[in-house]
């Protein structure tokens, strides 16, 4: 049996019975870290930002923000929003994280087919490995798993050396020198960084080592991180590997199939519903870090946390990061009126509006909403929802179900959300002589400073949200 260490947690290779030891003794110091949290350090800053402002300026609690210890952090969405960060512009090192930037790179540039060997630099990188030896062969598909599971530096150095290899081929260059080929490779990393808008990362290796022979001036930030996180979520090939707790990875060793059993890194995989991986990293200069994606309540999120305490802390800090976006994203219910009218049919239905009819002298017609369930995902802590309403101009004849306006919700002056109100019944338009009796009152109307047109009234409400006095007491 053979050991290593990944990322400071032991794993195992070669046999299943291990590798479910390993997993099981993880787990269980894991769930004595939950239970008896070390949480000395973990605190809420005034400059730690909330959807673009801080803390401070939000005049948010304590108890409304994530009590995180990392000192570098951020959380996001598959849409962009921001929702949480600290520090997170701030270059900093962030160890084996690299790998989510070399499995992008191998994914950009060759199919999982291609077959990766395995070399004496590779073989003999030390620290963190997946137990290859020089003269395996695996395909890129089973070396993504190598890399990404168990943070195997040795998987990574080879698919450098293998992918670069092949950028160089089709450029037409020699690719004879193992040298050349990473840095082939390693160009590709930064040049994807630079199409990412990663403007604060600058890579010079592939797997994130950085002492002794590998110390350099390779760095990152958290918001770069959690921009590669979502690209590398949008890769099916990646994805599938690593929301994998334990996985098998088969090599061709001295003619004959081996396969080698692999244990994640990751423990949120097992202890958080909906965890999708992604990457641990951990050295002396970087700290413990963790790149974590998370689907659950209909979304999706992508989170950072670089340099935490411990390698525990790590994960308490993301999922104290995914709960609080979670638990303060809410499907807000557009339909609030207390009122109802009776549509065509004599159904009684939430009355939204009483919509001005252009047709008839001072006049309304009841609007109803299109969809009276209809709701619009809110961040409750990005402030109160207000709502705007406009209505259409009625021409002629009004069928219940027509369109009359539009009902909009905002947050901080953005749109957030919106829904139709429609017609509740049927309004005929006036025939020829009502039109005549209609134009000459609004002609006499005009003169005496009245239009003749109704007002509209909504009756829709919006629940608040929040309670600055509430806030200030808590």
């Amino acid at each position: 049996m053979t050991t290593s260490t990944t990322d400071n947690i032991p794993t195992f290779s070669h046999a299943r019975t291990t590798v479910a030891f390993a997993v099981c003794a993880a787990l269980v110091a894991f769930a004595l870290c939950i239970l008896n949290p070390v949480r000395a350090q973990a605190e809420v800053l005034k400059a730690d930002i909330v959807l673009g402002e801080t803390v401070e300026q939000r005049g948010l609690s304590v108890s409304q923000c994530p009590n995180i210890d990392a000192e570098h952090a951020i959380v996001m969405d598959e849409l962009g929003t921001v929702f949480f960060e600290r520090d997170a512009d701030t270059s900093a090192n962030i160890a084996s994280i690299t790998k989510v930037m070399t499995a992008v790179c191998a994914v950009d540039n060759a199919p999982l087919e291609t077959s990766v060997t395995v070399g004496e630099d590779a073989a003999n990188i030390g620290e963190s490995t997946a137990q290859l030896i020089v003269g395996d062969t695996l395909t890129l598909k089973e070396a993504l798993k190598a890399m990404l599971v168990p943070s195997g530096n040795d998987a990574a150095q080879a698919v450098a050396e293998s992918v670069g290899a092949r950028l160089l081929f089709e450029e037409g260059s020699s690719s004879d020198d193992e040298e050349a080929c990473v840095q082939r490779f390693v160009d590709a990393m930064n040049q994807k960084a630079k199409e990412l808008g990663m403007d604060n990362s600058y890579f010079t290796n592939p797997h994130g080592l950085d002492d002794g022979q590998f110390e350099s001036d390779q760095h990152s930030c958290a918001r770069d991180i959690a921009k590669l996180a979502k690209y590398a979520m949008s890769k099916s090939e990646i994805r599938e590997v690593t929301k994998q707790d334990t996985t098998t990875c088969r090599v061709r060793r001295d003619g004959e199939d081996v396969d080698i059993e692999l244990a994640s890194t990751d423990l949120l995989l097992s202890e958080y519903d909906g965890a999708l991986g992604i990457k641990t990293g951990f050295t002396d200069s970087a700290g413990p870090c963790f790149c974590g994606a998370v689907e659950g309540n209909g979304m999706e999120l992508y989170s950072v946390v670089l340099n935490s305490s411990d390698e525990y802390q790590r994960f308490q800090d993301t999922s104290e990061m995914w709960d609080w976006v979670f638990n303060h994203t809410i499907d807000y219910k557009m339909c609030n009126t207390d009122r109802t009218t009776s549509n065509n049919i004599g159904a009684t239905v939430p009355l939204a509006a009483d919509v001005p009819n252009q047709t008839r002298v001072n006049a309304t017609l009841p609007a109803t909403f299109e969809d009276p369930s209809a709701t619009v995902r809110v961040f409750d802590l990005s402030g109160n929802v207000s709502q705007q309403v406009e209505y259409r101009e009625i021409t002629g004849s009004v069928s219940a179900g027509d369109v009359v306006g539009t009902i909009s919700f905002l947050q901080h002056n953005k749109v957030i959300g919106s829904t139709n109100i429609v017609a509740a019944i049927d309004v005929p338009g006036p025939n020829i002589f009502e039109g005549i009796g209609i134009w000459w009152t609004k002609l006499i109307g005009g003169f005496a400073g009245d239009d003749c047109i109704a007002e509209g009234k909504l009756y829709n409400q919006v629940d608040l949200l929040n309670d600055k006095s509430l806030q200030n007491a808590a």
